[in-house]
This record gives C-alpha cells, structure tokens and sequence, in this order.
C-alpha cells in the first residue's frame, strides 16, 4: 500500500492518495480543486487515479472530485448518509458507472485495498470516515480516515450548519449527535492510525493539532473531547468559544451539493493596464493588493485593499471578496498563477484580471499611506482618548482579554459595521500581533477613513510589557 499526504497550508486542508501497488490504482480522499499535484503523484510513482471519495460536503474548501471525474475518469464514491438536505445533488446527471453512494458499513475495494465506510455525522449530518485495510498483508485494519471529524487534539465543530449555513436550531442537535459518533470512535482499535482532514490553523474546530496524524488510542487519551463521559458537558464544552466561521463556508456548502464548475485547470486572468485600474477604482470594484502589509503600508493606491499573499490568504479572502462581482488583483506577473491557484480553491473564480506591481509606478497620483506604531509608543494616547482603538480579533479572543478602551469588530465583519467606527479622531487598529490589522487598517482607508494607525505587536506586545488588560 502508498500513502501519500498532501497539505494546503493556507487553509489547513490535508487530502490524501491511498495506492495499491500491486495493481498500481489510486483512490484520491478528500481532494482539493488542484488535481495537478495528485496526478503528478501518481505519475511519479506508477500509479493510476481510478477513484476518488470525500468525507463530507465541504465548507472550506471546493471539492476536486468532479475535477478528477472529468480529467481521468475516476469513479466518486459519495456518502449517502443524512437526510434530503445533505445529498449530493449533481450525481443525478452522471452514468450510474461513474459514481457510487456509500452508506455506513459499505465497503470498496482499490487493487487489494478494503475501504469500509464509517458513518460519523456530527460536523455534517452525512460525514462518513473510511477505515483502511491492506487485504495483501493484513486481516485488520491500519487506519482510518476521519475527514472534519476527529482531529488531532480536537474534534470537529457542529455548529457550521446554523452559523454558515444559516440552519436555525441545529447547532447542539449537532453537537449531541456527535457526543454519539465519539462513543462508537473510542470502540475502534487503539492501533489503529488516524488522518484527519485539517491542521492547526482551520476555522473547522478550535484547537487543532499541527501534527499530521495520530492513533485513536493516543486520542482516546489526550484528545479533550474523548474523555468527556457527560454528554451535557460535552456540549457546552463542544460549543463554546469556536471560531467565527469565514462568509465563504455558506458559499462552499452549496457549491459542493449542486457541484462546482469544472475548471480543467487553474484559471489565468488576463493583465490588465493603468486605465482598466482606474475605471474599476471608479465603479467601486474591489482591487486586492497581494503585497506585504510592510510594503502597502509605505504607499499604496487608494482604494484598494490589502491581503498579504501569505498563509492566511485564502481565508481573508474569502471574508472580504465574494462570489457574485467580479474582483480585481494586484500581484507579480510571476506570482498570478499562485495567487489564482488559492483564489479557485474556495470557488472564487470570478476574478476579472490582474494589474502587475508595475503599476505602481504607472499611478500618477500620490500613493496613500497610513502610520505604524508600537504598544509603548501609543498607550499614553489610548489611555488619554485621543484615538479611537479598535481590536479585530475574534469574540473568543476578546472575551479571553482585550485593551481597556477598545472597540471590538472582528476583522471579517468590519466592511460590513464601517459606519460604527467613529472616525472624529484616528483610528488605531490592533489584533493579536499584526497581520490582521494590517488587513483592517486597507479596510478602513478604502471605506474612506483614511487617518488609520496600525499597531505593531497588537495584544501579545501590550500584555507582554504588563500594561493593564480587561476581561468580560
């Protein structure tokens, strides 16, 4: 059998190719819309993608199972569990050859390699996980795949149907049925290894582990959730203090039920000039900067917002940009095809072009700027009220501990609450270091409140010099 392991870090996404060597076929688990780097795995190691499965209906990502179903031909085994709403809508207009709906106890075979279908619903009503044997050398199973449902360190937070989805009275249903799922994981062999899904860093559970995988008996033991035996502790523990979910996990829900568009490969927009930037400015289009926020801040175009092409691209992109307007790039003639790459990953597609960083120097107008500063070198202003200063962590973190005198709006939901932002005295953005009030701070200038200051080492910098914190 080859395992292979693939990592997305900018999500935190983890997918998967399970191979037969033997009989050199490949089952692809949990895929994301890039199918390049699967295809390129096979081919370097003399396999074939004949099959392609995931665990659920993804919220985070978009799924790149119709993509490999078109690109090769690979068979999508699809969970059948859960009710009419959690169905996958677009297997209706495939050959019944290309596809098979899997319920809890089925199993499928790749080469010599048994796939046994776990229903684990608490994250979604139609999650499964898939337990791995290798019938070649071994009458048990080496692991399971358990997709959004355990993690390491961490389970998977059932609350993404009311707060992305937008189903009412769904979240502690969830969290209790999962409690149920839980009891039936911890019967499994403490052998037995677990992949999961997702890293540290995804908004899919509050506490995940950055190692890759583990074994259901060191989870059994140091997983938080697995030793809770009382089901009402466990959901309130369960529920509290999870991650506001992105704006685009809605978005991601529905696309992957009626089925994303097959790209057949990464989209290239075509570069655009200095006149097409300026009438877009004008129509009040977004225009996302790619640079580091060190560089945007020295002097940018106003107008534009900035989100640094770094690890936490794709999920600020997915807040701030949506999936009906067209949007509008800044970056690297060398770095389009990347930024793209990550763009599509979450289905947002309808990128209309991008301006290269040389464009820069075409602008004929001053570029805007905004101030940075240091904990040490505002705090007597703070405490004086000569500023505004407005903290875009999330709830959780606030609740945790915040600056006295600090206004909360968590940085996804700012474009949205700009008119609550006083704007009689300057704006000082701070989070928990800085690179999310750096994103603030665009935010702000492109709604037109340009007396921004960013503060440099946020709450971690304040605390850590002892001065005064406030808690709820």
């Amino acid at each position: 059998m080859l395992l292979k392991y693939f990592y997305d870090d900018k999500i935190a996404h983890a997918s998967y190719m399970v191979g037969c060597q033997a009989t050199g076929e490949a089952l692809i688990i949990d895929p994301g819309r890039d199918i390049d780097i699967y295809l390129a795995a096979a081919a370097e190691n003399d396999m074939k993608i004949v099959a392609t499965t995931e665990t659920h209906i993804h919220a985070d990502l978009i799924s790149g199972s119709r993509e490999l179903n078109a690109r090769v031909g690979a068979k999508m085994y699809l969970s059948d569990e859960g009710d009419a709403n959690w169905k996958y809508e677009y297997v209706k207009a495939y050959p019944a050859e290309q596809y098979q709906l899997v319920k809890d106890g089925d199993t499928f075979m790749i080469g010599n390699i048994k796939v046994e279908i776990f229903h684990s619903p608490g994250h979604t009503p139609e999650h499964i996980s898939f337990i791995i044997t290798d019938t070649a050398g071994a009458n048990r199973p080496m692991g399971i795949f358990t997709g959004d449902f355990v993690f390491v360190g961490d389970i998977g937070r059932p609350d993404l149907l009311e707060e992305a989805a937008g189903i009412k009275g769904t979240a502690e249903p969830g969290a209790r049925v999962m409690f149920k799922s839980l009891q039936r994981f911890k019967q499994l062999p403490d052998f037995l290894q677990v992949w999961p899904a997702h890293g540290a860093g995804s908004a899919c559970g509050k506490a995940l582990g950055a190692v890759p995988s583990s074994t259901v008996g060191y989870e059994k033991l140091f997983n938080w959730a697995l030793p809770v035996d009382n089901e009402d502790e466990f959901v309130t523990t369960l529920l509290a203090g999870q991650p506001e979910p992105p704006y685009y996990f809605a978005m991601m829900k529905k696309l992957n039920k009626v089925g994303p568009p097959i790209l057949g490969g990464i989209p290239q927009p075509p570069r655009l000039d200095l006149s097409r930037l300026k009438t877009e400015l004008a129509g009040g289009v977004k225009i996302i900067d790619t640079r580091p926020a060190r560089d945007y801040a020295r002097g940018h175009i106003a107008g534009t917002i900035n989100i640094p092409h770094d690890k936490s691209f794709t999920n600020w992109a997915g807040w701030i940009l949506d999936f009906e307007n067209p949007f509008y790039v800044i970056t690297s003639s060398d770095n389009i095809k990347q930024v793209m790459r990550d763009l599509t990953y979450i289905g947002l597609d309808n990128c209309g072009g991008y301006f290269d960083l040389s464009i820069l120097d075409e602008w004929d107008d001053a570029l805007e700027k905004y101030s940075r500063t240091t904990p040490a070198d505002i705090a007597d202003r703070i405490k004086k009220g000569e500023v505004t200063l407005l903290d875009v962590r999330s709830q959780s973190e606030w609740d945790e501990g915040h600056i006295p005198g600090a206004m909360h709006i968590m940085l996804g939901r700012l474009a949205n609450r700009i008119n609550e932002v006083p704007t009689d005295k300057p704006v000082v953005v701070q989070c928990r270091t800085d690179g999310r009030s750096a994103i603030g701070a665009s935010v702000l200038q492109a709604k037109g409140i340009t007396n921004v200051i960013q503060m440099l080492g946020g709450y971690l910098q304040w605390a850590a010099e002892g001065r005064p914190l406030a808690k709820l």
